[in-house]
This record gives structure tokens, sequence and C-alpha cells, in this order.
């Protein structure tokens, strides 16, 4: 069995950008910046302006009272001129007129009969030079994903559209003589198909745009069919179930005749049926077909795969140390990736069992809010020990 760490980095080696696609900027959040580096093509701001309500005049004329001669408002063309002894009142954001260089926040004056009496000011004082911010020609870097701060970067260099990554679709094929879709009346012995629906929304959470398939029975050949269809319409393909050493475990054995396979098992728990490989000239990653593993191997694969498309590093999830509450049972042969509550309390991060470990048992899955992260070579979490968590959810920073 292949370590996760080798496994991962020879998955990764497979991902290729996805190219880039206009959008509209207004419609941009959340997306990546096929290029992140920008050049500015105008200041920012492109003018100085007042940073108060209040009133621009010549800083070496304060203290005193000045005669008032007009009013400029943001966004107003023809300006008055600012000469010794005079005033001009000025809103917010409005550019400074010429002669002005400092602004009296209303405050700090009282204005009665045609003048002004005002405080004591600085040159520059509430001033916001042009290019304070940005100066055309400098290039800026954007990297990630577009937040709703770094879109109002890009608007302020009047950027209407931007480039960015293409979402990776990725189909999602659920396999299994057993499956019947969610919603559909159960048959003897039949379940419902909840890998394809949760799947589909952590492809979607990731950054991707899922592709459901319709469910295949456990027959190679139809597995097959289904597969080199979606790979016309799909960047990645994913399946769950049929990886193991069954003998209706077909995924597998479709790689290894009909395409490639890479590897295959890593030693990791839940999850060690990990099939990776490649068909019709897509990356296939096969996933457990047990619920909570095939969630499980998702995040700690898949997602970053996704990611990597992106242009995006590592699984862009919270990793922090939690200190462990309980005493939570593994296989001391593979790396345990246990579910988990983690708080924050009294500036330490803790970790307690969020229910049964079994891969069927999905209830502690999302009743928990992290994976606790337990090595090889241990049989169970020790309590008061320390272990690194990935957070899938946002914590509490104290009670449980």
């Amino acid at each position: 069995m292949l370590s996760l760490d080798e496994a991962l980095a020879r998955l990764l080696a497979r991902a290729a950008p996805t190219a880039g696609v206009s959008v509209d900027l207004a419609d941009a959040a959340g997306r990546v910046l096929a290029d992140p580096r920008i050049v500015a093509a105008v200041d920012v701001p492109a003018f100085d302006n007042s940073a108060m309500d209040g009133y621009a005049v010549r800083a070496a004329d304060t203290p005193g009272t000045l005669a008032m001669i007009g009013e400029v408002t943001a966004g107003m063309a023809a300006l008055p001129s600012v000469a010794a002894g005079t005033a001009v009142r000025i809103m917010t954001g409005a550019p400074m007129p010429p002669g002005a260089d400092a602004v009296v926040p209303i405050e700090e004056a009282e204005e009665a009969d045609g003048t002004v009496e005002l405080a004591e000011a600085r040159p520059g004082a509430h001033v916001r030079s042009a290019a304070h911010d940005t100066r055309a020609g400098d290039e800026i870097c954007v990297p990630g994903e577009l937040t709703a701060a770094k879109i109002a970067v890009l608007a302020s260099l009047g950027l209407g559209a931007v480039e960015v990554r293409r979402r990776p679709v990725v189909a999602i094929l659920s396999t299994g003589d057993e499956l019947v879709g969610v919603g559909e009346p159960l048959g003897p012995h039949q379940v419902h198909d909840a890998n394809g629906v949760a799947l589909a929304a952590a492809v979607r959470e990731a950054g991707g745009v899922a592709l459901l398939l319709p469910r295949a029975r456990d027959d190679a050949g139809e597995i097959e069919r289904v597969l080199v269809a979606a790979a016309d319409r799909a960047d990645l393909l994913v399946t769950s179930a049929g990886v193991s050493v069954g003998r209706h475990d077909h995924v597998r054995g479709v790689l290894e005749a009909r395409g490639t396979l890479d590897f295959w098992r890593i030693a990791i728990q839940p999850g060690k049926p990990l099939a990776v490989g490649e068909l019709a000239g897509r990356p296939v990653i096969g996933l457990p077909g047990n619920p909570v593993s095939a969630l499980v191997v998702f995040e700690l694969f898949v997602r970053p795969f996704i990611r990597a498309m992106l242009g995006l590093p590592g699984d862009g999830r919270l990793h922090l140390r939690a200190v462990a509450e309980d005493r939570i049972g593994k296989d001391p042969r593979r790396r345990g990736f246990l579910r988990v509550n983690v708080w924050q309390e009294d500036g330490v991060v803790h970790a307690r069992a969020a229910g049964g470990q079994q891969s069927s048992q999905l209830r502690p899955l999302a009743d928990g809010n992290a994976l606790l992260i337990v090595p090889e070579g241990e049989d169970a979490t020790t309590p008061g020990a320390s272990y690194e968590a990935i957070v899938l959810e946002p914590i509490a920073l104290t009670g449980r």
C-alpha cells in the first residue's frame, strides 16, 4: 500500500490547470484569476479628494475666520479656486479644489454669515492623495479565490470583466446493483444512493461543476460505457464503489483492461481502497463505496485535485493542533482520520469523538466538524495528546 503523501503527490502530478474564460466582474466571486498578476491602467484614486465632510482650505490660513466662496461635491467638474483668506465647503470624496491643501472637518468649524471659523489644519490633513492606493503601471498580485475585497480592488481599476479559470467538470458515477435514487422507494435489500448527491455537493464546494451520471450496475461493460461517454464532457471522472477485491468490484478492472491504473490502495482509515488511473484520456479517481470512506477520501484526494486544476494550492481547509479528550480506536497499520468535534476554550483547541467511527456511519461525519489525524503506529488517540486536525466547518471559540 502507498502512503497518503506518496499517493497524493502521484495524483496531483496528473492535474492540469483549466483554461481561462471571461466573466463579468460582478459574477466573479469565488472564482480564480487565470493570471493573478494585474497591471493597473489607472491611478487609484485618480485625483486628490477629501476624506471628510468639511472645508477645503490653505493650511497656512488656519486657524482663523475665512470667507466662504462656494461648495464642491463628489463628481463635480468645474471647481472654484481657493485663494488666501477663503474656504470652500467640501463633501467626502469630492475633488480638492485648486489652491487648497487641507480639509478641516465640519465638526471643527462654525459657519455663519458667509464666513467660517476654522480650527488649525496641517498640510495634507484629511486629503486622500491621488494614487495613494495604486499607481498606474503597478503590478498587483490577486491570488486565490476572489473575495469581495479583491473584487473591489479590481473594480477600482476599471475592470468590468476578468479572465478566470474555468471550473473543472467532474463526472460522478455511483456503481452497485443495490442502489436506487434518492427519493425513490426502496425494494428488498436496496439502499439510497447517498454517495452520488453527497459527492456532487462536495465537488461544488471545492469549486468544480458536478456532472452526476446515471447509476451503473455491477457490470464492467456498463461501467466502461458510462465513463467513456462522460469523458467527452468532463475533466475528471470520479466513481464510488467497485474498487475493492470483490468479484463484482469492476472499476479497478476496467481501468486495468481499458485504460491505465496508476495505483490502488493506500494506508489510511477509512478509505484503503482507492484506484487512480486514466480512461479515455481523462484522469479517474475511484473512491470506496462506504459513504464515510468516499467522503473522507474525496476530502484528501479529490478536493486538492480540483483545486490544483484551478491553480489553487492544498485543500483550502484550516489545519490546526487539537488535544484529544477521549480515546478513539483505530488500525495501527494505517493513518487514521477520525470524525470529531473540535472547539477552542481558554486558548486551547480540544477534540472529542463525534460518534462511532465505522465507515458506514454517516451521522458522526455530519455531526462532527473536523477530521483528527492519528499517525500510523498508534492504535488509538491518547487523551491529553495533541494531533493535527482538518477543520471542515467553523469552530466554536468556547463550549462543545
